[in-house]
């Protein structure tokens, strides 16, 4: 009886560490909100675990709907990448709400990323009606442009930190993080090589996109975005405004005029209307061409720049 009693005592033991071991090296559960975060997040942890994409494709990050089993993946988080409100509106809220457990990175907020301020002047003209609405409380549009993955300069950097969280919350797995990690950095580093080189042919060539939101890729290749056709895409521009982007356009000798696949192309025909300028689709976000995963990064930054060269290069 006793050797029965102790042979249940010494099974549960080791049932109680193999648990214990099992808990241990699970890593933590890891939510990003868009496709390119998650792409490079997804690279850090390749081989050790997938992380949960929020924003799937074909949807808006601007206007995304939180989903009840969108909410439960935050809510079981451990770790949430996101660019910030800039992009992800939608997300501010329920982050704070859901979130509460979770190590938050809002990368729109890390010292170590290089970011753009949102342009409305210059080159890039207010909206008036959009200007006579500021204050009402009804729109606020961001002083930093949030499309900060659009550099490669900022990939890297994200990739660095979220390399630094994950060692941090999962030890165990710290040097696949780094290996991993750096890995990443190199693929990174041979892509904008890559970009540069395919990119230096149309610096020179005049565009304009349907919202400033590749204002990250066109400064980091030197090329000549001339203005936005909206200012904010959740704001349609005014008949003025249409009027005096048309007018840009044939005063400038605007090569290319692109459109977005989540926003329909009426206004980007109506536009250019009249004038020689071409069109072309931007998808700063991979959209459903591109599956989400750890390539995805590279596949939108590579679609970008064929979309600018395939349009710009024909002017």
């Amino acid at each position: 009886m006793a050797q029965r009693t102790l042979y249940r005592a010494g099974l549960a033991a080791t049932l109680f560490a193999a648990c214990t071991i099992a808990a241990a090296a699970e890593p933590p559960k890891v939510v990003v909100s868009i496709k390119p975060l998650h792409s490079l997040v997804a690279a850090v942890m390749d081989g050790i675990a997938p992380p949960t994409l929020l924003v799937k494709s074909g949807a808006d990050p601007h206007s995304h709907a939180l989903k009840p089993s969108e909410a439960q993946a935050l809510n079981d988080a451990k770790l949430v990448v996101w660019a910030g409100a800039g992009v992800e509106t939608f997300l501010e809220k329920p982050v704070a709400a859901l979130a509460g457990k979770a190590k938050v990175i809002r990368l729109d907020r890390e010292k170590s990323l290089k970011l753009l301020k949102a342009r409305e002047g210059g080159a890039w003209e207010a909206d008036d009606d959009h200007d006579k609405d500021k204050g009402k409380g009804d729109h606020k549009h961001a002083e930093t442009d949030g499309h900060l993955w659009l550099d490669p300069d900022n990939a890297a950097a994200i990739v660095r930190v979220v390399v630094r969280e994950l060692s941090a919350a999962d030890k165990e797995n710290a040097a696949k993080y780094t290996a991993n990690g750096e890995k990443t950095l190199a693929a990174l580093k041979a892509l904008d090589a890559e970009l540069k080189k395919q990119l230096a042919p149309v610096k020179g060539k005049r565009f304009m996109v349907s919202h400033d939101s590749i204002q990250y890729f066109e400064k980091r290749y030197g090329l000549a975005a001339v203005g936005s056709i909206s200012i904010s895409p959740d704001r349609p521009p005014s008949a003025k405004r249409l009027h005096d982007i048309r007018s840009r356009i044939l005063r400038d000798r605007v090569v290319c005029v692109f459109g977005e696949p989540q926003v329909p192309d009426n206004l980007v025909k109506t536009v250019v209307e009249g004038t020689k300028a071409r069109t072309g689709t931007i998808d700063t976000d991979g959209g459903v061409a591109v599956p989400e995963g750890k390539d995805a990064y590279a596949a939108m930054m590579r679609n970008i720049g064929k979309s600018l060269v395939d349009c710009l290069a024909k002017g």
